[in-house]
């Protein structure tokens, strides 16, 4: 009887072990279950609002996003500075100026992209060759010509001013360019290229060009108060000097209001001038205000000091970064390098102009420039003119503790 009794336990044992162990099996496949959805590739929305197929977890890095993240992701930057600029009728001039104040401050090497009319070429080349050595190593130069797409030619070439709107198709001119800085003729640097190129590492994902403010007060801004499109930000944006990942810009497709899905730059152009030719004032610049009052996200907004104008301090100063940094660009837009409206801006440009290769650089081109620019001091421009060497002149020592006597 007790052997029954033992038989009949051990059954009724095994039996409950074997419901826990169901049991057990069902919660864990619950569990699994649970675990398993947020890996689950979802369903989602591609630039231009169309909803995508879903893929495979292996195929994420094939998304635009991910793949313009993976071509130019924060902290990778290219040894080699891409320096462009476009220069037509007499602003070759300007434009080699420009050149030789990069040359001279930068230490890393630079690859200047000239865009200009055929008879000017043979005057460019002539003046870069004329460089010394020791400057001709920093850099190499292509000189490229001005090219317009066929059809609509002589409407983008007068568009603002001649051969202004090149800059705008340079992403496709320049297929075999990651990034690339452009920077209008009249523009100078006061310090290292480098220190603008730097800033593509602080690019985020969806951040595609960087440029300053066109104004710093909206009260008395051009763009809100006179525009009559839209444009970017409280002030809109000023193009003068323009940091670009090309990679991402042939790559995305942009939001407008003219298509319910989005235009690959080169797509996006024509319609939108177009549309907003009789409305706009300043040409390319406007159409690039446009295009990123709808795509904001990919803009990083650097410092007025990064592109500093008569407008920071002809009625006062209001660029705070120049007062507490120095100015690391200065753009002497409405020709104020070329006329006494603005001496101080006047002043700096023929520093460099006359400043010859091999000499003293304290000595021959800072000291020079000091004194020049305490003659201006009667104007608003010149009492805040120390902004103006307060970085360059830090960059002249370091560079003359660097070269040895004579180059």
């Amino acid at each position: 009887m007790r052997v029954y009794i033992r038989t009949f336990s051990l059954c009724i044992v095994i039996s409950l072990l074997s419901l826990l162990f169901l049991f057990s099996k069902h919660d864990a496949e619950s569990f699994l279950k649970q675990v398993r959805a947020p890996l689950e590739p979802t369903v989602a929305k591609n630039l231009s609002g169309v909803k995508a197929k879903q893929r495979p977890a292996t195929t994420r890095a094939h998304r635009l996003g991910d793949v313009a993240h993976k071509v130019n992701s924060p902290g990778q930057r290219e040894a080699l500075m891409q320096l462009a600029v476009v220069a037509c009728g007499e602003r070759h001039g300007e434009a080699v100026n420009m050149l030789k104040s990069a040359a001279m401050l930068s230490s890393r090497h630079l690859r200047f992209h000239i865009f200009a009319e055929e008879q000017l070429h043979t005057n460019i080349r002539a003046a870069l060759d004329s460089w010394p050595a020791f400057i001709r190593v920093k850099f190499s130069y292509v000189v490229h010509p001005i090219s317009f797409p066929h059809e609509n030619r002589e409407e983008w070439s007068q568009l603002f001013k001649p051969c202004a709107s090149q800059r705008l198709f340079l992403p496709m001119m320049l297929r075999e360019v990651d990034s690339l800085l452009y920077v209008d003729t009249d523009v100078l640097f006061l310090q290292p290229v480098e220190l603008i190129w730097d800033m593509l590492v602080h690019f985020n994902s969806t951040q595609l060009v960087a440029m300053a403010p066109e104004h710093e007060e909206p009260r008395i801004a051009w763009y809100s108060r006179f525009s009559r499109h839209p444009y970017y930000g409280k002030t809109g944006i000023n193009s003068g000097v323009m940091l670009m990942n090309l990679t991402r810009m042939r790559m995305t497709h942009f939001k407008n209001d003219m298509t319910s899905v989005g235009l690959r730059w080169d797509e996006l152009l024509m319609p939108l001038l177009q549309k907003y030719k009789l409305n706009i004032t300043w040409g390319d610049q406007d159409l690039i205000n446009i295009i990123f009052h709808y795509n904001p996200e990919m803009v990083f907004t650097f410092p007025c000091h990064w592109n500093y104008r008569p407008d920071h301090c002809i009625y006062g100063s209001n660029c705070i970064p120049a007062e507490e940094e120095g100015v690391v660009m200065l753009h002497g837009n409405r020709g104020v390098f070329h006329s006494d409206k603005q001496p101080a801006f006047k002043a700096v440009y023929d520093a460099f102009k006359h400043y010859t290769f091999g000499e003293d650089l304290v000595k021959s081109f800072l000291l020079p420039l000091e004194v020049a620019l305490n003659g201006t001091i009667h104007t608003y421009c010149g009492k805040v003119s120390h902004f103006f060497t307060r970085g360059l002149g830090k960059s002249v020592k370091r560079i003359q503790r660097r070269t040895p006597p004579g180059g």
